[in-house]
């Protein structure tokens, strides 16, 4: 049954846990930044202490870190990623290593993945509770105004 022909976002929010959230939010602040994302406020709803991530002037999709709704410690999903799309290479290798210096780890250096795709470009990093994060140009299927 199709409710609306109205275009969506996919997702209204993803979210990772989180054991030291002062720690991931400093990290996602420096891998977001240069995908494009920034930091908007969290209204305290009685849940968990978070912090989220946008596209500027937009209310969703949003990205969020938690710190675990039924206060078990937090752990992994193995087999899960986060793929965040960014507007370049550059920033791709920029994402990487701000990640890299507030305490990810890499899984992946940044280049090009032509098994996915020519023009695709990516990298990997494990956030600092290990949570497996993407970073990916998508040459393959959108034009920029890259150089």
């Amino acid at each position: 049954m199709i409710i609306s022909k109205r275009k969506i976002a996919m997702f209204s929010h993803v979210t990772v846990g989180s054991s030291n959230l002062v720690k991931s939010t400093d990290f996602y602040n420096a891998v977001s930044t240069p995908v494009g994302l920034i930091q908007r406020a969290v209204i305290p709803d009685g849940g968990p202490l978070s912090s989220c991530w946008v596209v500027e002037g937009t209310a969703l999709p949003r990205f969020y870190v938690y710190e675990p709704f039924n206060g078990d410690p937090m752990s992994v999903g193995n087999g899960s990623m986060i793929a965040f799309l960014a507007p370049s290479q550059e920033a791709v290798k920029l994402a990487f290593s701000e990640g890299i210096e507030k305490g990810g780890t890499s899984c992946g250096k940044p280049g090009p993945r032509p098994r996915y795709g020519e023009g695709y470009f990516g990298a990997y990093i494990l956030d600092p509770d290990g949570n497996k994060i993407h970073l990916v140009y998508r040459g393959d299927v959108i034009k920029t105004c890259d150089p």
